[in-house]
């Protein structure tokens, strides 16, 4: 870039400089300023210098001077506050949905947002834990194409696939596509979901988006306005455990007191609860009926008791007795 150029920029500079070199603890002197635009070709005369801190400062950046030492400028207040940075960067590194490589990416640009200074801090702040992390590099853009789909009020259709015992895809419908209107994005047990209509069979269903391939938007509107006019995706995921399907039953267990926060967590303040003696409760809730639901009852130990209805009290029995001859089997 010729200097005449980098002369017509120097308040771009200036302002980068500003992101990127200063914090409160880091302010940077007048001639300090100076000796980085010449690095870049540009001269700066102090009362310039001054005119251009001045103009920054009435669109709107928040530069002060720091008379005690270190002595200098600095930006004095951001777009975000580390809290918020380091928040960001925690939930982008333990989310199961987007892929390490994705992560790196996006802890990266979320470190330009503060100083280079700051941005240590975040990468201390980074732990990357041991945990799986979502291996379809894809999702990162099937996310934005069911955004882009709901904004447009278009069908899509996309392929779905599973892994099989040898850790091989294995596409659902015989690599047959899917024809659904998508109506929501939920993330729940640390993955991502569509919430749709499939026309086909006239219901509701959900996907995990990790295991959606080639989504691609048709012309045809959305179906299914009516059912989701009266949809409650917070009701739906409470009573869905783990996004497995299941017969929706209102439910009645008997929980110790200790498990109240457990239910709270799991089904929200308004979850209807009555005592039952000095130290139990009683829950009623709704749930789509499944054996993720059961493992969870059965997690919680022996003061957990499902009481009604008959019939998911003996379907659970029966579970129970049958993991009970499984194991007997094979020890």
């Amino acid at each position: 870039m010729a200097k005449s150029s980098n002369q017509k920029a120097k308040i771009l500079y200036l302002m980068e400089l500003f992101m990127r070199e200063t914090d409160e603890g880091h302010p940077v002197s007048r001639k300090v300023l100076e000796e980085k635009l010449a690095a870049q070709g540009i001269r700066a005369e102090r009362k310039s210098l001054y005119n251009d801190i001045e103009t920054l400062k009435n669109f709107g950046m928040d530069i002060a001077y720091r008379k005690e030492h270190p002595e200098g400028y600095y930006l004095a207040e951001r777009e975000f506050e580390m809290p918020e940075l380091k928040l960001l960067v925690d939930a982008v590194q333990s989310s199961r949905f987007i892929t390490q490589k994705k992560s790196d990416t996006l802890i990266r640009k979320i470190e330009k947002l503060t100083s280079r200074y700051e941005a240590r801090a975040l990468q201390r702040q980074v732990v990357v834990a041991d945990r799986i992390k979502a291996m379809n590099e894809s999702i990162y853009y099937n996310v934005d194409k069911l955004h882009t789909a709901i904004a447009l009020n278009r069908q899509i259709v996309f392929r779905y696939f599973e892994w099989t015992v040898s850790k091989e895809i294995r596409l659902r419908r015989d690599g047959g596509n899917y024809h659904v209107s998508p109506w929501a994005l939920t993330w729940d047990n640390e993955n991502y979901y569509l919430i749709g209509y499939d026309t086909d069979a006239d219901i509701i269903k959900h996907f995990r988006v990790d295991k959606m391939l080639n989504i691609e938007l048709t012309g045809q509107e959305r179906d299914g306005r009516d059912e989701f006019s009266r949809f409650d995706l917070a009701r739906y995921t409470k009573r869905t455990f783990g996004m497995f399907g299941g017969n929706e039953e209102t439910v009645r267990i008997r929980f110790h007191n200790r498990f109240v926060g457990v239910v709270i967590d799991r089904f929200g303040k308004d979850v209807p609860l009555r005592t039952d003696g000095r130290d139990y409760f009683v829950a009623r809730v709704e749930v789509a009926v499944s054996e993720q639901f059961f493992g969870w009852i059965t997690g919680l130990g022996r003061d957990v008791q499902i009481i009604s209805p008959k019939s998911v009290v003996e379907e659970y029995r029966s579970l129970l007795e049958d993991l009970g001859k499984i194991y007997e089997k094979n020890n």
